[in-house]
């Protein structure tokens, strides 16, 4: 009896993704037929590995787990590297997607991670822990995700301006 719950246990174990998945927002949605209303639902969903690496998707489907799973198959997809120094980011940045504006502003180590909902998850996905950040316009979910996306797609270290510059970091930094 112990071995096969054993068993089960591994095969559990086995299943559990590498990256760490946070749902951000769920949203119902419906659409109105001759028979009535058809409910559907989206997630989005944000995966990282704690180490730099981090995406989001957004997956739709009639029942809830089953959007989760597609958000998380969509996150996989449009995963991105992003520069980090230390625990903290290189420098400021302002994140813009349609009406969604985030700025990301470095911290000093023991800060934490200052930001809300939907950025936060981004945050700790990205194992990003000392920051301040501001979603300065909309705050559509959806819009701050991607705002926050592309702040983080726009860092650079000094070794990487450098290098596109034909510098040395020693030169960037003064």
């Amino acid at each position: 009896m112990d071995n096969k719950r054993d068993n089960r246990r591994d095969k559990r174990d086995a299943n559990k993704s590498e990256y760490e998945e946070r749902l951000v927002a769920i949203n119902r949605v419906s659409k109105t037929v001759k028979g009535g209303r058809i409910m559907k639902f989206s997630a989005l969903m944000v995966i990282g590995d704690g180490k730099g690496t981090v995406g989001f998707g957004l997956g739709k489907a009639a029942e809830v787990p089953e959007a989760i799973r597609k958000g998380i198959e969509d996150a996989k997809k449009n995963m991105v590297k992003i520069s980090l120094k230390g625990t903290t980011i290189p420098h400021e940045v302002i994140g813009k997607f349609g009406a969604g504006e985030v700025l990301l502003k470095p911290a000093a180590p023991g800060t934490g991670v200052i930001a809300g909902g939907a950025v936060r998850a981004i945050m700790e996905a990205a194992g990003i822990k000392d920051i301040r950040t501001k979603a300065l316009r909309s705050n559509n979910p959806c819009n701050v995700v991607s705002a926050t996306m592309n702040g983080l797609k726009q860092l650079r270290t000094a070794e990487q301006a450098a290098a596109s510059r034909g510098k040395t970091d020693k030169e960037i930094l003064g």
